[in-house]
């Protein structure tokens, strides 16, 4: 509960502008690029980024100042920000907060995409990342000294290791060091890392917060002193989305609650499943007992999640063949929406990276990534069966 209100009463009702005047119940969406200023009037809205009223949309909008005051509700921090894209989420935030010859400790099993930026594109400004399992990063003994920054994915995309993110914050913190988490796996419903601890926290909104396979959005959360060096950040790299984005992500996070309560009940459902299945090498799921995260995972997640990862025994070219046979499913990247979603990481999230990188990273050429949908889960579950019955 925040303020005496629960998590599904905040989603519907806080940040939401509602103007007598016209009767609207919902937030109006302000697609426009300015506004009046000087504008002198004594009721004018202030903006949050400057403290004044609004006067260009590339710094701030009352559609996303509504949509970043939701999210903040939800996520538990001081402030949100909303951004173009998850990452322009993640560049602007660590653009905010490292700076030529800052090292950051990362999590070697991340979005490819991400771990591309770290390794490969932020090294050209002097900033350095050097990776280490999710294993070793929960280690009780990992030393953390001599990094500025921690960067890790509450839950690992895409072979969903859980991050023991108090320990990691609380050691990060005692080194010096800021810690920055990829919740998107999660979501706020399921978890709130800088509640833990962390001192960021940023979203894909695309995914789940969206829920809908329909915008490109990305949120973060943080407390007020990072919010004004990130929020100038991002004035100057010009990541804002347009209204129309925060808009529909701001009608997604009413039904997020419930949405993610289905999601966490089919993927779990879908994940015992394939587990018992003669032709499953391996379930790769935090909600089971097998899981080796499964401890961490009942401390720093309400709920376990809609993703769920599994390597068939016939390999990559028995997981072609799934995808092939499967009916329900939609064999596409991207998660998080109401229809289930599959794709072979080797194809879409890590293609750019080697066979070599993969293994390094602990990913199998055969991972199959399955973004569990809203649908049936008897249904979700019997096209499993016949499909693995043509493999």
């Amino acid at each position: 509960m925040e303020g005496g209100r629960r998590f599904n009463t905040r989603a519907v009702h806080e940040g939401e502008i509602v103007d007598t005047r016209y009767g609207n119940v919902g937030t109006p969406i302000f697609e426009v690029s300015t506004f009046l200023y000087p504008n002198e009037d004594s009721s004018a809205v202030i903006d949050d980024t400057t403290g004044k009223p609004f006067l260009y949309t590339r710094i701030g909008n009352p559609t996303l100042q509504a949509l970043e005051r939701k999210y903040a509700s939800l996520e538990g921090t001081d402030r949100g920000l909303s951004f173009s894209s998850g990452m322009n989420a993640i560049f602007t935030c660590l653009l905010s907060v490292a700076s030529k010859g800052t090292r950051i400790l990362a999590q070697s099993e991340l979005y490819g995409q991400t771990r591309y930026l770290l390794e490969r594109v932020l090294p050209r400004y002097g900033i350095q990342a050097e990776f280490v399992s999710v294993e070793e990063m929960n280690r009780p003994d990992r030393e953390f000294s001599g990094y500025s920054l921690v960067y890790v994915e509450s839950i690992s995309n895409p072979v969903l290791g859980v991050t023991d993110i108090p320990e990691v914050s609380r050691k990060a913190r005692e080194a010096g060091a800021l810690t920055v988490v990829d919740a998107t796996f999660a979501s706020p419903y399921n978890q709130n890392p800088c509640s833990m601890g962390a001192d960021i926290t940023v979203h894909s909104a695309t995914k789940y917060i969206g829920g809908h396979s329909d915008i490109i959005l990305g949120l973060a959360g943080m407390g007020q002193g990072l919010y004004s060096r990130v929020s100038d950040m991002r004035k100057s790299v010009g990541g804002t989305p347009d209204p129309i984005q925060a808009f529909l992500a701001l009608r997604s996070l009413k039904t997020l609650g419930v949405r993610v309560e289905r999601h966490n009940s089919n993927a779990m459902k879908v994940a015992s499943f394939l587990e018992a299945s003669g032709k499953v090498k391996r379930v790769f799921y935090p909600g089971l007992d097998s899981s080796p995260y499964k401890g961490i995972a009942d401390r720093v997640l309400r709920g376990y999640g809609g993703m769920v990862s599994f390597e068939l025994k016939s390999g990559l070219q028995g997981a072609r063949r799934l995808l092939r046979a499967l009916k329900l499913p939609m064999v596409a990247p991207s998660l998080g929406g109401a229809e289930s979603l599959i794709t072979l990481p080797v194809d879409t999230s890590h293609a750019q990276f080697t066979p070599e990188e993969r293994a390094r990273m602990g990913i199998p050429e055969g991972l199959i990534r399955f973004s569990v949908g809203l649908e049936d889960a008897e249904d979700i579950i019997e096209d499993l069966q016949q499909a693995l019955d043509a493999v």
